[in-house]
């Protein structure tokens, strides 16, 4: 099995890099995901955000609001740390259950947004870095997901800067590109997985 870490700021294009990566046989593992299951309503994942942050961060159905949250954690370090502390533990627990389940040949891609941040390289055999530049990001976030520019500033600050994130990769996928260019980046990074799971290398 070889793991692999897949991470890049918000609005680089991680979750199309790791959907191209699926298509060509990748066992993903995606942390945002996890980190979203394990606050579902009922959850202790849930008790304990709503202990911390109380219940203001709750929908009138019950569920996370995630925006409400979110402009609270991400415009104070403080009280994003908290929040890790509660979630991190909870989405590592169940990464590692996924993980076990994949088979001996598999290449595992764990989608981490946060893997430079938190300093999880060395959990990786490797370590696959979506790069652009602040500009394209703050362009995607607020033309594609709609966040005021202030918004999408607080989230790229709250993230580790683009020079640290190259410094932990083992490869690097520009998405400053065409699609076609960004399909052939992964194809070759894919062809360099492949060898590297068939030869055991970790």
């Amino acid at each position: 099995m070889l793991k692999v870490g897949l991470t890049g700021g918000i609005g680089a294009g991680k979750s199309e890099v790791s959907r191209l990566l699926v298509e060509r046989g990748a066992v993903l593992i995606d942390a945002d995901r996890i980190a979203r299951e394990v606050v579902e309503p009922g959850t202790p994942g849930l008790a304990a955000v709503v202990e911390a942050f109380g219940d203001e961060v709750l929908a009138p159905d019950g569920t996370l609001d995630r925006p409400k949250l979110g402009s609270i954690v991400f415009a104070d370090a403080d009280r994003l740390a908290v929040l890790n502390k509660i979630v991190h533990p909870l989405v590592g627990t169940r990464s590692a259950e996924l993980e076990a389940t994949a088979g001996p040949d598999s290449v595992v891609v764990h989608d981490v947004p946060l893997l430079a941040e938190n300093g999880l390289a060395p959990l990786y055999d490797l370590v696959i870095v979506v790069d652009t530049s602040p500009e394209t990001q703050l362009d995607r976030l607020t033309r594609l997901r709609g966040m005021t520019e202030e918004d999408a500033r607080a989230r790229m600050a709250a993230q580790a800067t683009r020079e640290k994130r190259r410094e932990i990769a083992d490869v690097v996928i520009d998405n400053d590109v065409p699609r076609e260019r960004l399909t052939e980046q992964v194809d070759a990074v894919w062809a360099d997985l492949v060898r590297r799971a068939g030869a055991g290398t970790q």
